[in-house]
């Protein structure tokens, strides 16, 4: 209400302020053709009738080009009342001797009125498209923030959709081993209570199967952890990288059977070209980078089906591990995603898997920490996603390998 009075106010001043504004505007107008008329006045008998015509004229035009319509009518008016008095003969006086003078005075008023008309109206579309310019900027202005809101919005909703499933997906993989440890350690210290009264109700293996669950659920927990201290130093760009001479072959065994014994003996074939190089790298890291990736083509894959690794010599001096399965495979659009730090792709497996979105991040973080890259491929000719983990074969010069190092990790 303020606002409105407020611009009821200021429309009020200006149409206030414009009678004044006009009224400047037309005295303006006759000092400007006065003044030119009297200037030229001396050199009468030197210039043309038309030089001074136009010369009045052009004071019209400009006018009408700063001024607006009313002072360019009073202009054309004093104009032809100054180009009879100073230049048609007999000067000096508004008499007019010759008839013909009659017809130049009136064309030079239409045409001064009507050149003034143009040039007013131009003036004014000019203005009108300076406003409506403003307007679309403002209006312009006015969506890009609201696409602006409408952005954040989504992004956070988008962050309170990740934010939870991170929270299920964390909480599962810390209640779940708790679970089992919490079940097997209750069912001991009962077992232990009741021993003690001579009634003890579990066999020695069975002791034997909750020791082996609570080892196993802290190995998990371990696991777990591990890999978030690995990703927060992946981040920080703090990985250690501790080279050495290795052979692709052996790091990629040690990988198979750690998914083997964690996976209850899944089928993984590994086939080793015979001419594959050493490598100069960190073999345990790698391995760990080697098990993420089959251990998540097992969970994405069907009970029944073969995980694939392939090692071989590579073009350009490096060595390339190749992960096959025959899952789902990843639609291309979120090949880059699912190396995002807890992205997980929805519905992509045989049936519901629960995982934290850590693995595949924590994998190519260790790749580029050693030069290397990380892509994902369609299997040729079948079903399934081909993960193609590649490195430099590298060298022994400690200073070389400290730069790679070092950009490696600045840039993971």
């Amino acid at each position: 209400m303020n606002e409105n009075k407020s611009v009821t106010g200021d429309t009020g001043a200006q149409n206030g302020h414009r009678p004044r504004h006009v009224a400047g505007s037309i005295a303006l107008a006759l000092v400007s053709v006065s003044g030119v008329a009297m200037v030229l006045s001396p050199l009468h008998d030197r210039i043309s009738t038309t030089t001074a015509a136009l010369s009045l004229m052009l004071v019209v035009i400009v006018v009408a080009a700063q001024r607006g319509l009313a002072p360019a009518l009073a202009a054309s008016l004093a104009g032809m009342l100054a180009f009879n008095f100073f230049f048609l003969p007999p000067v000096r006086t508004f008499t007019i001797a010759d008839p013909e003078n009659w017809v130049a005075l009136v064309a030079f008023l239409v045409t001064s009125a009507i050149v003034g008309q143009l040039f007013s109206l131009a003036k004014r579309r000019a203005e009108e498209a300076v406003d409506r310019q403003r307007e679309i900027q403002g209006l312009y202005a006015d969506l890009q923030e609201a696409f602006d809101r409408a952005a954040r919005a989504e992004a956070e909703r988008q962050a309170e959709r990740m934010r939870n499933a991170l929270l299920d997906a964390v909480t599962h993989e810390l209640r779940t081993p708790l679970t089992g440890i919490k079940v097997s350690v209750t069912a001991l210290l009962g077992d232990y209570a009741d021993s003690r009264g001579d009634e003890a109700n579990l066999s020695g293996e069975d002791r034997r199967e909750m020791l082996s669950v609570i080892d196993e659920e802290a190995d998990r927990l371990n696991r777990y952890i591990g890999n978030l201290v690995d990703l927060a130093r992946i981040e920080a760009g703090r990985l250690p990288i501790k080279r050495s001479w290795n052979a692709p072959g052996e790091i990629a065994a040690d990988s198979v059977e750690r998914v083997r014994v964690r996976r209850s003996g899944r089928a993984i074939h590994l086939a080793t070209a015979a001419d594959t190089p050493t490598i100069f790298a960190d073999g345990r890291a790698l391995a760990e980078a080697l098990f993420l990736l089959l251990d998540n083509a097992v969970k994405y894959s069907p009970s029944n089906a073969a995980i694939h690794l392939s090692v071989y010599a590579a073009a350009g001096g490096a060595v390339e591990f190749a992960v096959e399965d025959e899952g789902p495979g990843i639609a291309p659009e979120l090949r880059e995603r699912v190396f995002e730090r807890f992205f997980r792709v929805e519905n992509s497996g045989p049936e519901s898997v629960v995982g934290t979105g850590m693995g595949l991040p924590i994998a190519r973080g260790i790749v580029e920490g050693h030069g290397g890259t990380l892509r994902i491929e369609d299997r040729p000719g079948a079903s399934g996603t081909r993960i193609v983990l590649r490195v430099p074969v590298g060298d022994d010069d400690p200073a070389e390998s400290s730069m790679r190092d070092s950009a490696s990790l600045e840039s993971a």
